[in-house]
C-alpha cells in the first residue's frame, strides 16, 4: 500500500471516529443534550427556560431515565448575541459531544449556528423562533422549529382585526431583524389589499437600542386607534409604559407570544397592560379555568418538588417545561437507536402527539415534508392579573 494510501486509510478512520464520538459518549448510559440560552444580556427573563428543562430532566432521571438512559442538559450563556452563540455552540459539540442541540432561543443567535449544524448533522430541535426558515427540511433537514411561526401568529392578529374592527388605523412598531419582519410579512399578507389603506404608520428599532420612546410617539401622532407591536424583552416594558406615559389608548393593543410573559410586563406596569392582546397554543398555568386540568396539575407538583422557589407567575417556566416534555417524547421514542440520523427520523413522525400544557384539541403533528409541529393558535386577553383566552382556536389558512 502506498504512502497516499495509507494516508487516506487513516484519516477515514479518524473522520469514522469523529462522527461517531458523540453517539459513542451517549451510548454509555447518558444522552447528552446541549442548548444555549440569554441567561444575560437584553432578554435574560428567557434564561429560566433552561432552568426548567434542568429540573425536567432531573426528575426524568429519578424516574429512570428515557429508555434505562440518564439525560444531561447542558446548557449554555449567550447572551442573545449571536457570536456568543457560534462560540457556546461550537463547544457543546466538539467538546462536550452532545448527540443533539435542543430548544436554544432567538432567530439571530440560532441563524449563526444554522449551517454549521447542518454541515455537521447534528439535529437542531425545537428552535425557540417562530422564523419560517426552520422548517425547509429540503435544504436544512437537521433544523426543526419550535413554535407557531411568527408569519402564521401575524395572520391570526390581522384575521381578528378585519373581523372586529374593518375600519381600524393601525400603527406597527417592529424590531428591525428576521423576528419583527416576518411577524409584519404575515400580518400584511392577512390584510390583503387592505393593508395599503389600514396600516397608517409604521416604525422599527435596534436591538442595541436604549429606548424606543421616539417611535412610539411617531406612532401616535399617525392618529392609529389599533397598535402592533412586534416587541421582545425590555422592548415589551418600555412599549406597555410609554403608550400609557403618551395617554395613547389604542382600541386593540398586540403583542407577540414570546413577549406575554408577566416578567415582560411587570416593569412596564400590569395596569398599563390590561387589555392587552397576544395568542397562545399552551394553557396559561395561572388561570382559574385549568386549576383542575390534570395536566396544569401535574405541572405545578414538578415546580413544587423541583423548583419550590420559582415565580409561579412567570410563564417561561411552564414553556420550559412544555418543550422539554416535547424532547423526551422524541427521545423515548427513538428506543436503542440513538443515532443522529434516527432522533431527526423520529421528531419528523409525531402523530397527534399530546402534551400536558398544550390547549385542548391541540396536538403536535410532523412529517418528513412538513417540520412545523404548532400551526394552531388562540388569542387571549391580559385583565391586568393573567391572560385569559377568547375566540375558537385559529390557524393561518
Amino acid at each position: 500500500m502506498g504512502t497516499m494510501s495509507v494516508l487516506r486509510t487513516a484519516l477515514s478512520i479518524v473522520f469514522a471516529l469523529l462522527a461517531t464520538a458523540a453517539v459513542a459518549a451517549n451510548d454509555k448510559g447518558e444522552i447528552r443534550i446541549g442548548q444555549t440560552l440569554p441567561y444575560s444580556g437584553p432578554v435574560s427573563g428567557f434564561g429560566v427556560i433552561g432552568r426548567a428543562q434542568e429540573a425536567y430532566f432531573e426528575k426524568v432521571n429519578a424516574d429512570g431515565g428515557i429508555n434505562g438512559r440518564k439525560v444531561k442538559l447542558i446548557t449554555l450563556d449567550d447572551a442573545y448575541s449571536p457570536p456568543k452563540t457560534v462560540e457556546q455552540t461550537r463547544k457543546l459539540v466538539e467538546q462536550e459531544e452532545v448527540l443533539v442541540m435542543f430548544g436554544s432561543l432567538g432567530t439571530a443567535t440560532n441563524n449563526a449556528v444554522h449551517r454549521y449544524l447542518n454541515s455537521k448533522k447534528v439535529p437542531q430541535l425545537f428552535v425557540l423562533s417562530g422564523a419560517t426558515k426552520w422548517a425547509d427540511p429540503k435544504h436544512y433537514p437537521w433544523t426543526m422549529p419550535g413554535m407557531a411561526t411568527y408569519q402564521s401568529e401575524g395572520v391570526v392578529y390581522a384575521k381578528y382585526i378585519l373581523q372586529t374592527k374593518p375600519d381600524a388605523k393601525i400603527a406597527i412598531l417592529a424590531q428591525n431583524d428576521d423576528f419583527g419582519r416576518d411577524y409584519v410579512a404575515g400580518f400584511k399578507r392577512a390584510l390583503g389589499d387592505k393593508a395599503a389603506t389600514m396600516i397608517v404608520s409604521e416604525a422599527s428599532y435596534e436591538t442595541s437600542a436604549p429606548t424606543i420612546a421616539s417611535q412610539l410617539a411617531t406612532l401616535k401622532a399617525s392618529g392609529a386607534n389599533v397598535m402592533f407591536g412586534v416587541v421582545l424583552g425590555k422592548f415589551t416594558s418600555q412599549m406597555i409604559k410609554g403608550v400609557a406615559e403618551l395617554n395613547w389608548k389604542p382600541d386593540l393593543l398586540f403583542v407577540p407570544t414570546s413577549a406575554s410573559s408577566i416578567s415582560f410586563l411587570e416593569p412596564g406596569g400590569l395596569e398599563n397592560a390590561a387589555g392587552l392582546i397576544s395568542s397562545s397554543n399552551q394553557k396559561d398555568t395561572m388561570d382559574a379555568q385549568w386549576a383542575n386540568d390534570a395536566g396544569v396539575k401535574e405541572y405545578f407538583a414538578f415546580m413544587k418538588q423541583y423548583l419550590p422557589n420559582a415565580d409561579l407567575n412567570n410563564s417561561n417556566y411552564a414553556a420550559g417545561y412544555h418543550y422539554a416534555n416535547l424532547m423526551t417524547k422524541v427521545l423515548a421514542a427513538c428506543k436503542d437507536d440513538l443515532s443522529r440520523e434516527n432522533i431527526m427520523r423520529q421528531a419528523a413522525s409525531l402523530r397527534q402527539v399530546s402534551l400536558p400544557l398544550l390547549l385542548p384539541d391541540i396536538t403536535v403533528s410532523t412529517d418528513a415534508e412538513d417540520y412545523l409541529p404548532f400551526q394552531q393558535l388562540r388569542l387571549r386577553r391580559f385583565d391586568g392579573k393573567s391572560w385569559v383566552g377568547f375566540g375558537e382556536i385559529l390557524d393561518d389558512r
